[in-house]
């Protein structure tokens, strides 16, 4: 349990470890399982899920193609929907709000490698959460990097790439992501005041 709890606490770890990697194959299993099914089966689908996912809300939904590294530090609130080809590296704590859809080709990441050769080629890792709020929308291919937060009601472009923290109530777009304009004009003194 050392190397799991060296990960998701933020501190290094050996990728490599045997438990971690038991942990990666068996999540896999479950999630070849699952885009094997049929969208019919929508039963045995939400059983799946709710075995791959730590916690999970009502009325969530993923499309087929999805791809996940551990399952068990991700949160999903309710009424969420995340579109085909998602793909989840919860090495740390991944919290997904309510009422958040989630566009195709998705990346959202926790894990981190060093930028040094030597240490790199040891597999040696680290990881920091990811939080997306209430009420957001990432649009589709976007990719979501270590240590982000998105705020409530923001909404996200397509072919985005988030490195740093998104504010609530704002359209954020690009690459690097930078924040737009706001979703809601009424909303313009809250943000203001928090940023």
């Amino acid at each position: 349990m050392r190397a799991f709890n060296n990960m998701v606490s933020g501190e290094s770890y050996n990728i490599n470890d045997p438990e971690l990697i038991e942990i990666r194959h068996r999540t896999r299993d479950n999630v070849d399982e699952f885009n094997a099914l049929s969208a019919r089966d929508v039963t045995e689908k939400d059983r799946l899920v709710r075995t791959i996912f730590g916690r999970v809300g009502e009325n969530v939904h993923f499309e087929k193609g999805m791809r996940i590294d551990y399952g068990c530090n991700t949160h999903i609130g309710n009424n969420v929907f995340i579109n085909f080809n998602f793909v989840l590296l919860d090495c740390a704590r991944v919290s997904i709000g309510n009422n958040v859809f989630i566009g195709p080709d998705v990346q959202v990441y926790t894990a981190q490698h060093p930028l040094d050769p030597e240490t790199r080629n040891r597999h040696i890792g680290s990881a920091r959460p990811v939080t997306i709020g209430n009420d957001v929308w990432i649009g589709g291919g976007c990719i979501i990097l270590p240590g982000v937060t998105i705020g409530d009601g923001s909404t996200i472009g397509a072919g985005s790439v988030v490195k740093h923290d998104v504010p609530a109530g704002v359209i954020a777009a690009g690459n690097p992501c930078q924040v737009k304009r706001l979703c809601v004009a009424d909303k313009l003194p809250e943000i203001i005041e928090s940023t």
